[in-house]
């Protein structure tokens, strides 16, 4: 989804954990000093890891997205699933049909009562389903929150896609490029609560205060609740409440696509720019008819694999969520956990007319 400009294609890895905590985030205010690893303590209380431990055979786990009907999170969870078999467990998804603050909270009490190994838990609020995360752990059910975070109290690892720091950062300087650093320009976010996003927004916002961006103007935060028909609306009323718009940015695929509809079939088209994170099948027909440039991404696949071999990882005692400590991520090798008990991906890709063939997914 997300996030480096033009000179270099490919991001700057931030190996040290620093942000993604765009996720982490998304913004805000999800993100954490890299030098506070207290969530992370928290989380593994006494245990110390093993990281000889082979992988357990049989380990049940469970993917909760912030909705199953998100092209993206279905993506992310079925390479968890799939990766679940590589080393002999069982996975699946299962979740809410609405990205509301609350909506995962009854899933979560259903997976303890079925005893899973693990939740691993895509959080629509991060302190929402802080409760029910915490009976889970003190069941020794291990929590892994991927792609958007939760407290950290409430969970044992989390897998971010990229540096949110990087993330924000990139998708504003993705957007400068293509406007010439000039005009109003307006964010299309997913939900007011989502951790990643506001961590990405708070990014965005810092980012934008620098003296190169002193032409561009921050009008609206605008929410589509990552529902492709309200994005759609919400993108219509953006524009026609603010006829000085030269660019939106949209750090979701829900609502980049749906921006991304709406533009293509208006007046808009070629006058207001649009960039942010989005999977190249969805956007491909946008990119090649001219409505959008070029947008970000990491591959959704490897974060739920990564995430899946962690929840495994946990599982089996070889790691405990403290930073320092490594496991093996099957074909994505060797991981190490940084501060905060966070797990980085890798840096995203940008997607353009030259390469965005080169990418199904």
């Amino acid at each position: 989804m997300t996030l480096r400009l033009r000179a270099p294609r490919r991001l700057v890895a931030v190996a040290s954990a620093g942000a993604l905590a765009l996720s982490l985030a998304a913004c805000g205010g999800t993100t954490k000093d890299s030098s506070d690893d207290s969530g992370s303590k928290a989380a593994a209380g006494g245990e110390k890891a093993d990281p000889n431990a082979p992988l357990k055979k049989g380990l049940k786990i469970a993917f909760l997205p912030k909705q199953v009907n998100n092209p993206y999170e279905t993506i992310v969870d079925n390479a968890g699933v799939a990766a679940a078999k590589e080393y002999g467990g069982s996975a699946k998804e299962v979740g809410p049909s609405d990205a509301s603050a609350s909506s995962q909270v009854s899933y979560i009490n259903t997976l303890i009562q079925q005893r899973h190994d693990a939740i691993l838990i895509a959080a629509n609020d991060q302190n929402a389903v802080c409760g029910p995360l915490k009976q889970a752990m003190a069941k020794k059910i291990k929590v892994v929150a991927y792609d958007s975070d939760t407290a950290p109290e409430c969970r044992n690892v989390f897998i971010n896609q990229a540096s949110s720091e990087e993330i924000g950062r990139s998708e504003v300087k993705l957007l400068a490029d293509q406007i010439g650093g000039k005009g109003d320009i307006a964010i299309l976010s997913a939900t007011a609560n989502a951790t990643n996003q506001n961590t990405w927004i708070k990014y965005m916002q810092d980012e934008l205060k620098k003296p190169e961006y002193s032409g561009m103007k921050l009008v609206k935060i605008a929410y589509g609740d990552d529902d492709d028909q309200k994005s759609f609306q919400q993108t219509q009323g953006l524009l026609q409440a603010y006829p000085n718009l030269k660019g939106i940015i949209s750090p979701t695929t829900v609502g980049i696509a749906a921006a991304a509809r709406y533009i293509d079939g208006s007046k808009y088209k070629g006058k207001v720019t649009l960039t942010g994170l989005g999977t190249p099948d969805q956007m491909r027909k946008f990119i090649k008819n001219g409505s959008v440039k070029s947008f970000e991404l990491w591959d959704p696949k490897n974060l739920g694999y990564l995430a899946s071999y962690a929840a495994a990882a946990l599982a089996s005692g070889q790691i405990t969520g403290k930073q320092g400590e490594t496991f093996k991520a099957g074909k994505l090798g060797d991981r190490t956990i940084g501060a905060n008990g966070e797990v980085i991906l890798g840096p995203p890709t940008v997607f353009d007319a030259k390469n965005i063939d080169q990418y199904h997914f």
